[in-house]
């Protein structure tokens, strides 16, 4: 930019010279005012040109100006390899424009300076948004999942970082009619305790501190797809977290493997989810919901009767999947294709947030403060407890006894 920055220093002394000249034209005409009492035709012209042609001059300094301070502020904002190119390549376009080369060679009255930098400025080395387009209302986001199996489960609040609970592993009810003066039967109960350690979700994300302030839409959107992130990540170790190093020990993996206590004669999925109720039911946790996939519920959905009518859809209308009296929650995990959970979601488990979702935004993260960047992290605290095991029922469609 050095030959831009030469460029305006010549500018500037040509305004001093053509400011001077002025000066003098102004003085001359004075004297003549003074001596004839009014000023001659030619004269007024001869200073009506030095006007027009410094106030021509000053206007051109002040478009040319602005244009470079406006390469000045883009180039601000982009990385330090990015700048250099850019910088580089926008003055040579600058120096190269026939009308600076016009400008300095002869300032020709009541023109604007225009400078064609926008080819510079959005090569391929150059983020998008650089050079400001027609921008369309609304930001177009991506579709999410619908999260709802958290609503499920029991909330619960804790302030430590670990979770102490005692679980009831076992029960032999040997309860029976006792004759009198006889000796009166124990029953077995069994209990183990258990800790479940708080377990923190967490991701992070860098953005332009101008950006976020100049659009207030761009700034609710980014927190509202890192919490929608974090409760993506959630759902799946609530779902199949192993209970390895940090991760949640989710319900899948200790849940009871789906054993249906007879088959009919002809098993649809409709009866399998049945069966797996009447297995929780068993163990004496009656279901309060069902997860199996998208593809899966609308299989169930399309079922139809001999005549041809649909079985549980109602194509008119539009309610809430429900089978069995229990909400259906359907998820979009390639591996739960043909796969169902049925359980006790209320009495089974319960989830307990140790520090509920918030974002937090800093600019004196690494060199965040001096290259006008903020960083921002979204995360949250909570533990999983799944207390009785059994009253989950996981397993694959068509399974036989």
């Amino acid at each position: 930019m050095s030959e831009v920055l030469e460029m305006i220093k010549n500018l500037q002394a040509s305004i001093t010279k053509a400011s001077e000249k002025f000066d003098k034209t102004a003085d001359d005409a004075l004297k003549e005012a003074k001596a004839s009492g009014e000023l001659s035709q030619e004269t007024k012209n001869t200073v009506d040109k030095a006007l027009v042609e410094l106030n021509s001059m000053r206007e051109a300094q002040k478009t040319y100006l602005a244009s470079v301070n406006e390469i000045k502020q883009e180039l601000a904002t982009m990385p330090l390899a990015t700048a250099k190119k850019v910088a580089l390549s926008a003055g040579q376009i600058v120096i190269a424009s026939e009308n600076v080369k016009a400008l300095s060679s002869n300032i020709e009255g009541a023109k604007r300076i225009s400078v064609p930098v926008q080819a510079a400025l959005t090569s391929i080395d150059v983020p998008d948004g650089t050079i400001e387009h027609h921008r369309l209302p609304g930001i177009d986001t991506l579709p999410k999942q619908r999260l709802f199996i958290r609503d499920l489960i029991a909330p619960g609040k804790t302030q430590s970082p670990a979770i102490f609970w005692v679980q009831q592993t076992g029960f032999t009810n040997n309860a029976a009619v006792v004759p009198e003066n006889t000796k009166k039967p124990y029953s077995e109960i069994k209990f183990e305790t258990k800790m479940t350690p708080v377990t923190t979700v967490a991701h992070m994300f860098k953005a332009s501190k101008q950006i976020l302030d100049d659009f207030a839409q761009l700034q609710s959107t980014i927190d509202a797809e890192m919490r929608y992130g974090l409760k993506y990540v959630e759902e799946q170790e609530i779902l199949f977290g192993d209970g390895t190093g940090a991760h949640l020990h989710g319900i899948i993996p200790q849940a009871s493997k789906y054993k249906p206590a007879f088959t009919p004669d002809i098993c649809t999925p409709i009866d399998d989810l049945r069966l797996a109720m009447l297995q929780s039911q068993l163990a004496r946790l009656p279901a309060s919901g069902h997860v199996l996939h998208f593809m899966d519920w609308a299989k169930i959905e399309l079922q139809k009767d001999q005549t041809g009518r649909y079985i549980l859809a109602n194509p008119a209308g539009l309610i809430g999947p429900t089978l069995w009296a229990l909400p259906v929650i359907t998820t979009e995990i390639d591996s739960f294709t043909n796969r169902f959970l049925t359980g006790a979601f209320s009495t089974g488990a319960q989830i307990f947030d140790r520090e509920e979702t918030n974002v937090v935004i800093s600019t004196e993260n690494s060199s965040d403060f001096e290259k006008n960047m903020i960083s921002i992290r979204c995360e949250e605290r909570l533990a999983l407890v799944v207390k009785r095991p059994e009253a989950f029922i996981y397993g694959t469609f068509g399974t036989k006894p």
